[in-house]
């Protein structure tokens, strides 16, 4: 059965790019409507460069206070899984390290059962201003310096991977591409900080500031919940956020897709090169 289906169908709806509310009711809604199947809504917003500062004082942020961490993505140098709707990454934790599959966009009603079943695997709704998508994750656990001795090249990509993660990857990412043939992406470092403003009644924002090899930066904040307290999240959040001077309406690039499209041009122009 399958999973994934075309970018640009109603899981991928876009709002009108001019769109200026930065979680608005009609968004959650056609989440809610279409995604009935999904365990938890995350609301992203990315920070424009130029309000970076003015937000990090606004939200009184204190590097001291961060979380450090290091994320690798694992793709070809011309993103042949990025294009089929496969995403494969390892963090880094102080406190230990974890990997994950995604798949997205996702069906949650086309999801086999016992993958459903499995604890591991999570269905989740990224709204943005302007554009939603529901994806699905199979996380796992391993060691640090397990992901450090495969980014330095002396460990296989697959090694990182449980066997269920494995299987995911086998099903859906392009025929004949290995797991191990895939070039690491990273490490990227980042600053993780997490606020929980008396305003959002215990909810969470997390502050993450991503610093890529070429020196720029990008400043995500991010509340997540489960599917049913999403217009109650909206509410606050966009309150909470607006309240503080912070622009809502800026052009918005997910983290992920800035690293993909970063260290594939280098690959490329290595490839080049030689």
């Amino acid at each position: 059965m399958r999973l994934l289906k075309p970018v640009g169908n109603t899981l991928a709806n876009k709002l009108p790019p001019d769109e200026p509310a930065v979680h608005n009711e009609a968004t959650i809604i056609d989440a809610l409507s279409v995604l009935s199947g999904a365990d938890t809504v995350e609301f992203k917003l990315t920070v424009p460069d130029s309000d970076r500062y003015s937000a990090i004082k606004a939200l009184d942020l204190d590097v001291l206070d961060a979380e450090l961490r290091q994320v690798i993505f694992f793709d070809t140098p011309d993103l042949k899984l990025n294009r089929r709707g496969v995403v494969l990454r390892a963090r880094r934790i102080r406190k230990g390290g974890d990997t994950v599959v995604k798949l997205r966009p996702l069906v949650p009603a086309e999801v086999p059962a016992k993958l459903r079943r499995s604890n591991s695997f999570n269905i989740e709704v990224d709204v943005m201003p302007g554009s939603l998508v529901c994806s699905g994750s199979l996380k796992g656990k391993v060691g640090n310096s397990m992901v450090k001795d495969v980014v330095s090249g002396e460990g296989p990509v697959r090694s990182l991977f449980l066997s269920e993660q494995r299987a995911l990857y086998r099903e859906h990412a392009p025929h004949g591409l290995d797991m191990d043939s895939l070039k690491p992406f990273g490490p990227i470092n980042i600053a993780k900080l997490k606020l929980a403003p008396k305003a959002l009644k215990g909810r969470a924002i997390v502050a993450e500031l991503w610093f890529y090899p070429d020196g720029s930066r990008i400043l995500e904040l991010s509340t997540k919940c489960l599917r049913d307290e999403a217009f109650q999240a909206l509410a606050e959040t966009r309150a909470f956020i607006t309240g503080r001077g912070i622009r809502v309406t800026g052009e918005q690039e997910t983290k992920t897709h800035r690293a993909l499209e970063y260290f594939s041009r280098i690959y490329r122009e290595k490839r080049r090169a030689a």
